[in-house]
C-alpha cells in the first residue's frame, strides 16, 4: 500500500479545523473507554487499519483490557460489555452503515435507559467524528506505524 497524499501538507487549514473539532467533540463529557471502543468499533467496520492501530493503543494507554480489546467485533456475544456500552456500539454500526440500516427505531430506543437527550447527541458526533478520519485516512492510504516483527530464537 502506498499513502496517496498528505491532507496535513495539502490543506493545513481545513486538517487543523477538523483536528480542533475533533478534539471540541472529545471533550464533551462521554467516558474515555466508551469514545476509545467506539472509535476502534467503528474503524474496524471502515477497514482503516491506521486508526484501529491508534485507538487501540489509545484504549490500552485509559486502562482497556487486551481482552475487550480482541473480542470487540464479536461485541454481541461476549458478556464482557455493559448494557450502556452495548447501546453506544449498535448505534455506532447503525450511522456506520446509515446508507443501509437507517439508523433504526430500536438501536435508537436501545440507548435512552442508558444515555441522556444530550449524551446520545454527544455519541452521535463522536460517530461522526470517528467516520470523518476513516475516510480520510483510508482514502489517502494511511500507513500506521510499523515495529519491526519478533524473531524466534534459535
Amino acid at each position: 500500500m502506498k499513502p496517496r497524499m498528505n491532507p496535513f501538507a495539502v490543506a493545513p487549514d481545513a486538517m487543523k479545523l477538523t483536528l480542533d473539532y475533533s478534539q471540541k467533540v472529545l471533550e464533551l463529557g462521554l467516558e474515555k473507554s466508551l469514545q476509545e471502543l467506539v472509535k476502534i468499533r467503528a474503524s474496524q467496520m471502515n477497514g482503516c487499519a491506521f486508526c484501529i492501530h491508534m485507538h487501540t493503543r489509545d484504549a490500552r494507554a485509559h486502562g482497556e483490557t487486551e481482552e475487550r480489546i480482541y473480542l470487540l467485533d464479536g461485541w454481541r456475544e461476549s458478556p464482557l460489555y455493559t448494557e450502556r456500552e452495548r447501546a453506544a456500539l449498535a448505534w455506532t454500526e447503525a450511522l456506520t452503515h446509515v446508507s443501509q440500516t437507517h439508523a433504526p427505531d430500536e438501536d435508537y430506543a436501545a440507548l435512552t435507559p442508558h444515555f441522556s437527550e444530550q449524551e446520545i447527541a454527544h455519541l452521535t458526533l463522536l460517530i461522526g467524528v470517528i467516520n470523518i478520519w476513516n475516510r480520510i485516512s483510508v482514502g489517502y492510504r494511511s500507513i500506521h506505524p510499523v515495529t519491526a516483527p519478533r524473531t524466534e530464537a534459535a
